[in-house]
């Protein structure tokens, strides 16, 4: 049975969870604006505490891979590093929206379509598209969501779209009947370390060294307002 610690950083809000053989032993979730840097190592000690367990009885470390935020990402995917540096456990890495979609897919007793978003800024949003059994029906991507974003598709499936971007196309979508909007979900590390039992338990392990959040967009600095 895998014991694994696994962190989601990809947006404001930090998250992690223990898990042991796609169970969840203990898990918190901090909704803090910047609290990735300076409290995602101070929970992950609380989460150990809390079960009793060493981090050196851990089989390995999972970290949502992205896509999100770019600084969110950089922090949990470099403290995922180090921790298996130091103890010398495997990497896993989970799709961001993939762990969403696993979430939500277990109140999904109708099998409709999963279309998780993360807010990329302005009506632009990172999604997929999944069917009810988790099958990527349309690969991770950056999308403008305009007001026939997805009709061919809302015309023939019902939908469940879901997250912190999903409220921009809500304003586009609000009468089709099709279109479900689901409140309140944020990525969470209870369902990456889910999808990372399963990766596991197939030796689907990431090189330490050279492995880097899945970005999808380069990083683009903004400058600071001057104040007046």
């Amino acid at each position: 049975m895998p014991k694994i610690l696994s962190i989601e950083t990809s947006t404001t809000v930090c998250s992690v969870a223990l898990t042991t053989d796609g169970n969840t032993l203990a898990s918190q979730k901090l909704f803090l604006e910047k609290s990735h840097s300076t409290l995602l190592t101070v929970v992950i000690e609380q989460i150990m505490k809390q079960v009793g367990m060493e981090m050196s009885e851990l089989d390995a470390i999972a970290v949502s891979k992205g896509p999100g935020s770019y600084t969110g990402l950089r922090i949990g995917v470099s403290t995922a590093k180090g921790l298996c540096y130091a103890l010398d456990k495997p990497l896993i890495a989970v799709n961001t929206l993939l762990a969403m979609a696993n979430e939500v897919n277990r109140q999904n007793h109708s099998g409709a379509l999963l279309c998780p978003m993360i807010d990329a800024r302005r009506m632009e949003v990172y999604t997929a598209l999944y069917d009810g059994k988790l099958n990527e029906l349309k690969k991770t991507s950056a999308k403008i969501l305009e007001e026939n974003s997805f009709h061919e598709t809302l015309m023939q499936n019902q939908m469940l779209f879901f997250g912190n971007g999903a409220g921009k196309f809500k304003d586009l979508k609000n009468n089709v009947s099709n279109a479900i909007f689901i409140e309140n979900i944020t990525p969470s590390a209870w369902s990456v370390g889910l999808l990372a039992n399963q990766a596991f338990l197939k030796g689907d392990f990431e090189d330490v060294a050279y492995f880097e959040p899945f970005y999808l967009k380069d990083f683009v600095a903004t400058k600071p307002k001057r104040v007046l």
